[in-house]
């Protein structure tokens, strides 16, 4: 028995898959665009996901109203709730006070879907949209004070809808409701989880395969995974662009020795990154740069390495989901919210195939499988830092001055937190650099210069995060460090917004 999942563009449609198979449930995702209603008829329940568009809009893509009255157990998410409102008859227009973010939801009628929750339950909410006016034969089950509609249901029909997002950890209870859902479809949700290892499928290969090697954990548990079965013809490359923290390459050294590698080569490359970035404040076109450079720096290097050990085949990368959602790899209708260096970009003139085991998998999924293969908790467990590395956080042009404040910052930050104990207890937390100068005194004299700004944050997979709540004496003694440490910078700032809004990343 299947769930068919039909992806209007949300930047949580994959989530709400992996969810459905974390209840030993099997799941397809599949886009509106490439169904058919014929295709849809053997599944037994099917999922409407959220997405960027208004319904009302000229160009939304809708379904069929055929999708409605079929009989199969429906639930609709987001814009998969207002979808089912405005197909059958119901109004849905722009909300004047949009929700983003954490919401509590008050269940005012008691049904199925909510059965086990309690009368209010923590939710996410992520819509501009709302539902002003039902369809004949439907009635709320939950409301918040702004939305009187914030699920809907008919029984008759088998169709349910919420407005929150369920499948994101921030919904306390969302795993239930989805399990809730299954029961209603006559399904046997569990909670028996598949291991990872089983879901990953990585082949012997014939060829070569240039992979390049950072030291993180994506890097660390493909490398560690393809060598399973191609250690022999697995040639990792770690890449210097001068864009890297103090300690990454001690880091990829670790890796090296943990899991085995047998090939492993070093590219010092600072000096082309530096000069290529040179001018350049747009964050978009700073990720393209790095990542067509990046590219090119691979592509002298497997030139230099054929002479030697024969022709590559294949490219592998530590591409995650997360990185497919963001650069809309992953849906039709999804919108690019920034550019990843290892998500397509692969020049025709490389001819080299695309191994990307870890593609299907979150973070938390992938520090799973990382342990499930043995690595060490120090690499299981860092903290993910991005491919373009120190660039994305410096906001505007990257200049060697600024990239050592960036470093010595940054270092400063992972020092105090692994002295507080709290490292491990953090998903991420990054210094970065802000063009933006205020007044101090330092000295007893007036100072003008630029500010560091820290980030730490927690999540689960990466697709949202909540804010670390760092303990003041260890704010004080980060803050103190680097203003005493790194000249040219007098002020200390902590982000504390929420995925979303706010990406992770500053660019």
């Amino acid at each position: 028995m299947t769930v068919l999942i039909l992806d209007f563009g949300s930047q949580y449609s994959h989530l709400i898959k992996r969810r459905i198979q974390e209840l030993g449930v099997l799941a397809e995702l599949k886009s509106i665009e490439d169904c058919t209603m014929e295709a849809i008829d053997h599944y037994k329940a099917i999922i409407l996901s959220g997405g960027p568009m208004s319904v009302y809009d000229p160009q939304a893509v809708l379904p069929p109203l055929d999708l409605l009255t079929m009989g199969i157990p429906i639930l609709g998410i987001c814009y998969g709730h207002q979808v089912i409102v405005h197909l059958l008859g119901g109004k849905v227009e722009p909300s004047k006070s949009r929700e983003y973010g954490l919401t509590m939801v008050r269940i005012v009628n008691k049904h199925p879907l909510f059965e086990g929750l309690e009368k209010e339950e923590q939710v996410w909410m992520s819509h501009g949209d709302i539902v002003k006016r039902l369809p004949n034969d439907f009635f709320s089950i939950a409301n918040t004070p702004t939305d009187a509609f914030s699920a809907i249901a008919n029984d008759e029909k088998k169709i349910f809808s919420v407005q929150f997002h369920p499948e994101v950890s921030h919904t306390i209870h969302g795993i239930e409701i989805l399990r809730n859902f299954l029961k209603i479809a006559g399904l046997n949700p569990s909670k028996t989880k598949t291991p990872i290892l089983e879901r990953v499928h990585v082949p012997k290969v014939k060829g070569n395969i240039l992979l390049g090697l950072s030291g993180g954990v994506d890097s660390a548990v493909t490398a560690s995974i393809l060598a399973r079965k191609n250690n022999d013809n697995l040639f990792c490359v770690f890449v210097d662009t001068g864009l890297l923290r103090s300690y990454d390459e001690e880091h990829v050294k670790l890796v090296v020795e943990k899991t085995g590698i047998k090939h492993y080569f070093k590219v010092d490359a600072s000096q082309r990154f530096l000069k290529a970035l040179k001018g350049i404040k747009d964050p978009e076109q700073k990720r393209k740069i790095i990542g067509k450079l990046f590219i090119e720096v691979f592509e002298e290097k497997a030139l230099e390495l054929e002479k030697k050990y024969g022709k590559f085949t294949y490219l592998a990368q530590g591409t995650i989901y997360p990185d497919r959602i963001e650069s809309a790899q992953a849906s039709k209708q999804a919108h690019v919210i920034k550019s990843h260096h290892n998500v397509g970009g692969l020049p025709d003139r490389l001819k080299l195939e695309l191994l990307e085991p870890l593609k299907e998998l979150y973070k938390d999924e992938v520090r799973s499988l990382g342990l499930e293969l043995g690595l060490p908790p120090e690499v299981v467990f860092r903290h993910p830092f991005p491919g373009p590395g120190l660039a994305i956080r410096i906001i505007g042009e990257v200049t060697e001055e600024k990239l050592n404040m960036v470093r010595k910052a940054d270092k400063i930050l992972i020092d105090e937190l692994h002295k507080a104990k709290i490292y491990y207890n953090i998903w991420q937390a990054y210094a970065a650099y802000l063009p933006v100068k205020t007044v101090g005194v330092m000295g007893d004299q007036r100072t003008y210069n630029d500010m560091i700004l820290i980030r730490l944050i927690n999540s689960t997979d990466g697709m949202t995060a909540d804010v670390f709540p760092l303990p003041k004496e260890v704010a004080v003694r980060i803050s103190t460090r680097i203003v005493n440490e790194i000249p040219g910078i007098n002020r200390v700032v902590y982000d504390i917004t929420q995925k979303p809004p706010a990406t992770i990343e500053l660019e």
